[in-house]
């Protein structure tokens, strides 16, 4: 059965985000962990995730090095291992590009990938998360 856990079938509400749309719990962890195994034929959804991760630590790489972003031109680089009201998924950390509400580009990364991030500006608390869907972030990411 491949039915897919969402906040209305998942019984541990209390870590469900809404953010990522996932669960933290254990058994959720082990259904997503089955899920990244599903394959189009040519790749995996675990390998499509590391290709994702790859690409947006790179791109914030290059706007990190920008000459406009040095002069403040450009969004901020950041990440950080809390979100904004100090919850956290463990494993997990927030990479984002932009502060600003309505400019927001984020994701959640592996805690893996946190020495391969430390170009970027290190955050107590992330910024206020300012409700973006991914539709959001994909209009976001084609403006840049």
């Amino acid at each position: 059965m491949n039915e897919t856990i969402n906040e209305t079938n998942c019984n541990c509400p209390e870590r469900w985000c809404e953010h990522t749309k996932k669960c933290s719990c254990k058994i959720c962890q082990t259904h997503w962990t089955k899920q990244e195994n599903t394959s189009d034929g040519y790749h995996t959804f675990k390998e499509l995730y590391e290709h994702r991760i790859t690409l947006f630590i790179a791109l914030c790489k290059i706007l990190r090095a920008d000459p406009q972003y040095q002069t403040g031109q450009k969004a901020d680089i950041w990440r950080s291992k809390l979100h904004s009201d100090g919850t956290s998924f463990d494993g997990w950390f927030v990479m984002g590009i932009g502060t600003n509400k309505g400019e927001q580009i984020t994701y959640h990364l592996p805690t893996s990938k946190w020495e391969e991030t430390n170009f970027a500006e290190t955050k107590e608390k992330a910024p206020e998360w300012d409700g973006h869907t991914s539709e959001d972030v994909l209009k976001r990411l084609k403006n840049l």
